[in-house]
């Protein structure tokens, strides 16, 4: 196949020479009408086309506006191909006739793994991205908020009975043999459709399918596993992990049973990461609240505060330490591309802070182990015009905060709550040189209204810590600070403690940084800026709802759903661009 290409000439029932007046100023089909060309040129695709032989394939700026629109407006492959032939704003916006039928609804799934495929799988989001640098509209604009949502996943959550029988099926379809070794060492009869025929009302009769589950497993397991088990493709293998992972996550020996008998129950308890079904087995479980149980995956979007554009996004599991807002929020302050920071920006002889240097005289808190008393939090705006009605207008004045006196560009100055303030994400956006207007998570006092940690005086240096009554301990080499009899004939015991043996507390690596974050939070200038955070829910509401309506995943897995959570920033910052009067004159971008 070879690349299509867009004619320059009109046919002749062209939908925007006969009806373009019909399609609303303004909008992102009447903007696509007359620019899609210079935001999608052939450069778009032609990586993906080496051969210069073969039948011409749609043109890069058809394909382009089809993705960004399908993700804007947030339908399936079925509705995309229909909206482009019964549409007559999307006809307009894509250079159709009006009477050029549509595409089959199969053509997006080749070009979505065509494109993933690739060395630019976020090409929509990179295009789009090139647009707001050239604008110029993000120069000098320091305040990056960061949030996440979860979106439900687009499989149903499976228990764990339908787990185990699904389980055993898949290995049956993928690995070579397997369902004859099913059909000779299982009891039951996993050919058959639908769970196993018991009754459901009867405890004992799921506790004994249960058990005769996970024998059945355990024993396909036996037979097509082991050192002497022939080499299996990627498939295979990962379907009997599969099985091996349902086989054991959710259930655990019976009372008065090792298991080697046969009895099992499903556990009392969640296993950690629990895959939640065999269809999907990236989705996870997660929490927004005690109360508020979510099943699906954990989108990540980090914002600039005042344009309302989206200048990073990542959709990863909802629930593990790797897919977690402080680590997903630092990655994307680390990797902004519309401010530059460290050595590049600071100029030849400057070099970035590293974990090894220690921060300005003015960062609060200096080293985590350095000073025993907080410097007080300061306000770290450096004049940018927040309370301009216009940012359009903003940037056309040529506003440039950020910029230190110097002359050097300043990091990012970060916007988050509690949970982006842990000590290891603070210290990496200090050492980064970012700001950080991140809300601390307050402390508990092991005692109502008694005394807090912020109470004991710190020595990092000397690895001590003395309390309010003035008695000092020796960290120990886990951090740790037992203060023991020290407690018994103390004054302030009882607003310090309840336990028999003495208060005791663990020191964190970063308890500096920790504990300047709870003192910058008293500040006035922390109440003032603060309210900041809240433009990202509003930008979030954007990404997660339509129309009203919760958006729900449709595809499998991280990668396919983060290569849609980036076309569908992508279509929403278009529309932002748009809506402020994005142009494109005299060869280049502009904001009217």
């Amino acid at each position: 196949m070879v690349q299509g290409i867009t004619r320059s000439e009109r046919e002749l029932l062209d939908a925007q020479a006969l009806v373009g007046e019909l399609v609303p100023e303004g909008s992102v089909f009447a903007f696509l009408a007359e620019h899609r060309a210079e935001l999608f040129p052939d450069e778009f695709i032609a990586d993906l086309f080496p051969s210069a032989t073969g039948r011409p394939s749609l043109p890069a700026d058809l394909v382009g506006s089809v993705l960004v629109l399908k993700e804007l407006y947030d339908l399936s492959d079925p509705q995309t191909a229909e909206a482009l032939r019964f549409d007559i704003r999307w006809k307009v916006a894509c250079g159709r006739s009006l009477s050029q039928t549509s595409f089959d609804p199969s053509t997006l799934v080749y070009w979505r793994k065509r494109i993933a495929r690739s060395d630019r799988p976020d090409r929509v989001f990179d295009a789009v991205a090139r647009v707001i640098a050239d604008t110029g509209v993000l120069t000098g604009r320091r305040k990056r908020c960061v949030d996440s949502t979860v979106f439900d996943d687009a499989v149903a959550t499976q228990d764990t009975v339908t787990q185990l029988v699904a389980a055993m099926r898949k290995a049956a379809r993928l690995v070579p043999g397997a369902a004859a070794v099913i059909a000779r060492v299982a009891k039951l009869d996993y050919a058959k459709p639908g769970k196993p025929d018991i009754d459901w009302d009867d405890p004992a009769a799921k506790q004994e399918l249960v058990s005769v589950l996970v024998c059945d497993a355990l024993a396909v397991l036996a037979e097509l596993t082991g050192p002497d088990a022939p080499q299996r493709e990627a498939t295979a293998a990962d379907a009997l992990g599969l099985l091996a992972l349902v086989a054991g996550q959710d259930v655990e020996p019976a009372d008065g049973s090792d298991g080697t008998d046969g009895r099992w129950r499903i556990a009392r308890k969640v296993a950690h990461d629990r895959v939640i079904s065999t269809v999907d087995t990236e989705a996870r479980h997660t929490r927004k609240s005690k109360s508020n149980r979510k099943d699906g995956f954990r989108g990540h979007v980090a914002t600039e505060p005042e344009t309302g554009l989206i200048t990073d996004t990542e959709l990863t599991r909802a629930a593990g330490e790797e897919g977690s807002d402080a680590v997903v929020g630092e990655q994307m302050i680390a990797r902004d591309s519309y401010h530059g920071t460290g050595a590049d920006d600071a100029g030849p002889d400057a070099a970035p802070p590293t974990a090894d240097t220690p921060p300005a005289a003015d960062t609060p808190g200096g080293t985590d182990d350095g000073a025993t008393q907080p410097d007080p939090a300061r306000s770290r705006h450096t004049g940018e015009d927040s309370s301009s009605s216009s940012w359009v207008g903003a940037v056309v004045d040529g506003v440039a905060a950020g910029t230190a006196e110097n002359g050097r560009r300043s990091g990012l100055e970060v916007y988050g709550d509690s949970a982006y303030g842990t000590g290891e994400a603070r210290a990496k956006y200090r050492d980064g040189g970012h700001d950080t207007v991140i809300k601390p998570k307050p402390l508990c006092p092991a005692v109502p209204g008694g005394f807090t940690l912020d109470d004991f005086t710190i020595d990092g240096q000397a690895r001590t810590v003395t309390c309010p009554g003035g008695h000092t301990r020796v960290m120990s080499p886990k951090r740790s600070v037992t203060f023991g009899k020290l407690c018994a004939g103390c004054p302030l015991r009882d607003q310090c403690t309840t336990a028999a043996d003495g208060r005791s507390m663990s020191i964190h690596e970063h308890q500096a940084l920790l504990r300047a974050a709870r003192a910058q939070a008293r500040t006035p200038e922390f109440e003032r800026d603060y309210p900041t955070r809240s433009s990202v829910e509003r930008i979030i509401a954007w990404v997660a709802t339509q129309r009203g309506r919760r958006v729900k995943l449709r595809y499998l897995g991280v990668t396919k759903n983060h290569a849609w959570l980036r076309n569908r920033a992508a279509a929403i910052n278009l529309r932002t661009l748009v809506n402020a009067g994005l142009t494109h004159r005299d060869g280049a971008w502009a904001l009217t």
